[in-house]
């Protein structure tokens, strides 16, 4: 009967939006390099998009099961990889345009859509006839004459179906499948509520005395924050961070620093409508309960199996062989940012909403340096202009702002990216501005994957989506050097997304480990801060003049600064992740006792609040990295050891960048990582420049 009336339902929306005008998705893209038409879509051709979508993968993949010919790599692998062409395309334009420009609708729709794509890709996982053929063409696997990229994409599907429940009988993949209905309205639940507390929250301040020590820039800012939302003559401070971060480096009024950073770190914990508690507990023991279906001890056991960790005890190995030094130091830095408090004659105890006012006051006085005197050095559109100039340097690409190109919001810019010859490679959109539409943090997602198929070039549409510091009155957005690093390592994603060199869209791109995902992109923060980078992009947006060599000079002196706080409030993020998910029984955790516990069994000083808190966690609650947070620290390890390579020859080397295109870049998820990383560097990697790098040795 339910699906009768969904029927129904599709129906009636695609005669609605046939009436009104055609629905973009059911045809080829008409525009520049069948960019999605963002001038055309409208919120009501999503889901008979989608429904429409998954009929016609349905009926792809009865073709291939009814298929009498005896299984093969090419009637089997290659035609299920080619299936779902029209949900693949208005899925990956709903996820980004539901990431980046949401509204109402298009989260109910999330909510319709969710049970139906869930059930949609375990109908596929679970298909008995579907398995069975990949399983013959997996038993045959040594026979068949396979390339690299061929066996690893069967290996993949193997495992994928595998993982994906085709081993259970028929109780137990009933209850798999109701596990992931529910977890898929559990993710998109938890990340809604962050994004509401986010935009629920503001600082309202009406007496100018309350804006002591803030620079004109961040005030002005706020003043814009303020007018927008209807308050005229007041000034507004948000949790997204161009706000929020600037706030609590400079703010002289405790406590108002106190009152934003607990706003920011009880996300989710407000015992309202909004609140994360039972959602990411329940989450945790329904992901427990589904590793045990298919025959593993805990959730991580189960997620690492296909990283290149393969154990939560490695994970855990590498977090307490830098726990211990970052410990150390961190606690250092606390006793000097105490003693700068005593020496000021105030007699208060450090807390975390005083940790950053006073490193900054710690940092000043150290290096004579702070964000200010940077960011009019790093004017946003130089920063950009730099990055593609590091890539162009290294691969000898270019990049052309192209004004045909459909966009879904007035601040997003589009680029064609090309080789030297002019051969076009892809499209970059960048959206750099927070909004509330649009969700925090910093990502880079695809519009279309690059791949081959049936000998034609399927070029990739790859975003770059940050929130950094708006422009404010006639002043351009001007970063800190943090969202420069930020900007750096997006990119670096983006290029992974653009250099791929695939034929198979499941391996190109970054459709790699998660703990080798990061390493393309922390590798290209290292040309951020080096002087030869510099001197091309950090330019004074008034006056045009270069960086002074001095200010360069006290960036790297001051690279060790405070390490010890960030290293710590990323390795017990790390922790938390992992302690969640390696439960062993599926029940249901007091979350906020689980945490304290957590945090007090690696011995968090009470000064450092962890980088995120179960409550508002969307990596690991409402995204793809559970198990994963420590991938970041994984891929620095190997990123600092990659890096010099070049430090061994030269900044831009020619044959080095050439090496790292091709094997890391290009290569995507052909290959074990470990294999292209060692094909690359020559050896595996060494823990040593990572510690050299953060102050930890």
């Amino acid at each position: 009967m339910k699906k009768f009336f969904l029927i129904i339902i599709a129906g009636l929306l695609f005669w609605m939006c046939a009436k009104d005008d055609a629905n973009p998705f059911f045809t080829e893209f008409d525009t520049p390099f069948k960019t999605p038409p963002f001038d055309k879509i409208k919120e009501d051709h999503y889901l008979p998009a989608f429904i429409e979508g998954i009929k016609q993968q349905k009926e792809e993949i009865e073709s291939i099961v009814n298929n009498t010919e005896p299984p093969s790599f090419e009637n089997t692998l290659e035609a299920l990889e080619n299936t779902g062409a029209l949900l693949t395309r208005v899925n990956y334009v709903f996820i980004n345009m539901k990431l980046a420009n949401t509204n109402e609708k298009l989260q109910n729709i999330a909510k319709e859509i969710a049970p139906l794509l869930s059930k949609h890709l375990d109908d596929i996982m679970l298909n008995e006839k579907l398995f069975e053929k990949i399983k013959t063409v997996y038993e045959q696997k040594d026979q068949l004459k396979l390339s690299v990229e061929q066996n690893t994409l069967l290996e993949k599907y193997y495992k994928d179906f595998v993982r994906g429940g085709a081993n259970l009988d028929e109780e137990n993949k009933d209850r798999f499948r109701k596990i992931n209905e529910e977890l898929a309205l559990l993710l998109l639940k938890f990340g809604e509520n962050v994004l509401n507390e986010n935009n629920a929250f503001k600082l309202v301040i009406d007496k100018e005395e309350d804006l002591a020590g803030l620079p004109q820039s961040v005030i002005d800012g706020a003043a814009e924050a303020a007018a927008e939302r209807g308050y005229n003559g007041k000034w507004v401070f948000t949790l997204h961070k161009p706000s929020m971060l600037p706030f609590l480096k400079n703010s002289d009024k405790r406590e108002l620093r106190e009152k934003i950073l607990k706003a920011y770190i009880n996300r989710g914990n407000n015992n309202n409508e909004l609140d994360n508690k039972k959602i990411l507990s329940k989450t945790a023991a329904l992901r427990v309960e589904r590793a045990n279906l298919l025959g593993y001890k805990t959730h991580a056991d189960f997620v690492l199996e296909v990283n290149m960790a393969k154990k939560p005890e490695n994970v855990y190995k590498l977090l307490n062989q830098l726990w211990k030094p970052a410990l150390k130091i961190a606690k250092k830095e606390a006793e000097q940012l105490q003693k700068m408090i005593n020496k000021k004659g105030k007699n208060l105890k450090l807390e975390p909403w005083d940790w950053r006012y006073y490193a900054e006051k710690l940092k000043k006085e150290k290096y004579d340096l702070d964000d200010e005197i940077l960011r009019p050095y790093f004017k946003l559109e130089n920063v950009r202009n730099g990055v593609f100039e590091v890539a162009a340097k290294l691969f000898g690409i270019t990049f052309e702002e192209r004004s045909d190109i459909p966009k879904y919001h007035k601040d997003v810019k589009v680029f064609e990216v090309k080789e030297a010859d002019g051969s076009h490679i892809g499209i970059l959109y960048t959206d750099y501005f927070p909004r509330a539409a649009k969700r925090g943090g910093a990502w880079m997602e695809a519009y279309r994957k690059q791949s081959r198929q049936g000998g034609k070039e399927i070029t990739p549409i790859i975003c770059n989506v940050c929130n950094f510091s708006k422009p404010t009155g006639d002043k351009p957005a001007l970063l800190s050097f943090g969202e420069v690093t930020t900007l750096f390592h997006e990119f670096g994603h983006a290029l992974h997304g653009l250099l791929s060199n695939c034929t198979y869209k499941r391996l190109s791109g970054t459709a790699v480990s998660r703990d080798f995902v990061e390493m393309p992109s922390q590798i290209m923060e290292n040309w951020a801060s080096e002087p030869e980078a510099l001197k091309f992009y950090a330019k004074h947006y008034q006056t045009g003049e270069s960086i002074p060599r001095e200010l360069i000079d006290k960036i790297q002196k001051s690279g060790h600064f405070n390490q010890g706080f960030k290293t710590l409030e990323y390795l017990a993020a790390s922790f938390l992740d992992m302690d969640w998910h390696t439960l062993t029984e599926d029940r249901e955790m007091d979350a906020l006792e689980f945490e304290n516990n957590s945090m007090d069994k690696i011995g968090l000083i009470p000064e450092i609040v962890v980088r995120y808190k179960s409550f508002y966690f969307r990596h690991i609650f409402s995204g793809e990295y559970s198990c994963g947070y420590y991938s970041y620290i994984w891929s620095e390890v190997l990123d600092a050891d990659a890096f010099q390579a070049f430090k061994e020859t030269s900044l831009f080397d020619k044959k080095t960048a050439q090496s790292l295109r091709k094997n890391i870049y290009s290569a995507g998820g052909k290959e074990d990582p470990m294999i292209l990383y060692k094909r690359f560097r020559g050896s595996e990697p060494e823990i040593e420049p990572l510690l050299k790098r953060r102050g930890l040795n």
